[in-house]
């Protein structure tokens, strides 16, 4: 069997106030409770365990996206006046990128882990 990523943890002040503020900013499924995490599943399968902790240490998470998705996903990040910016190093802030022919934003969650959001993956489709 090939290598694939099944899970990764979330650190969150709060496990399932983080796991629901993805899951409705995403629009995907609400998270389930699974043992101490909260669970929101992507839709290749991989699971985000969000996991209650005090030391959070910021991470990033990139989502490939459709296009529609993008559109509701950022439709939500504008609506809700949150910070956002076309870059990871936050120079180009109120603004989306078009890297490889796609579209593609960067934003903070409020735990503060770097989320991004892109229609193609980084060096265009094969």
């Amino acid at each position: 069997m090939p290598v694939q990523l099944n899970h990764t943890i979330v650190a969150s002040r709060h496990a399932e106030a983080g796991a629901r503020w993805f899951a409705e900013l995403f629009g995907v499924d609400e998270p389930e409770e699974f043992g101490p995490f909260w669970q929101v599943m992507t839709a290749n399968g991989v699971g985000l365990d969000f996991a209650t902790a005090a030391d959070i240490h910021a991470q990033h998470y990139a989502f490939l996206v459709s296009e529609d998705e993008f559109t509701a996903i950022y439709g939500r990040v504008v609506g809700r006046g949150m910070d956002h910016w076309a870059d990871p190093h936050q120079h180009r802030p109120n603004e989306i990128n078009h890297n490889d022919g796609g579209r593609g934003v960067y934003f903070l969650s409020p735990d503060g882990h770097y989320l991004e959001i892109l229609t193609v993956p980084y060096g265009g489709w094969s």
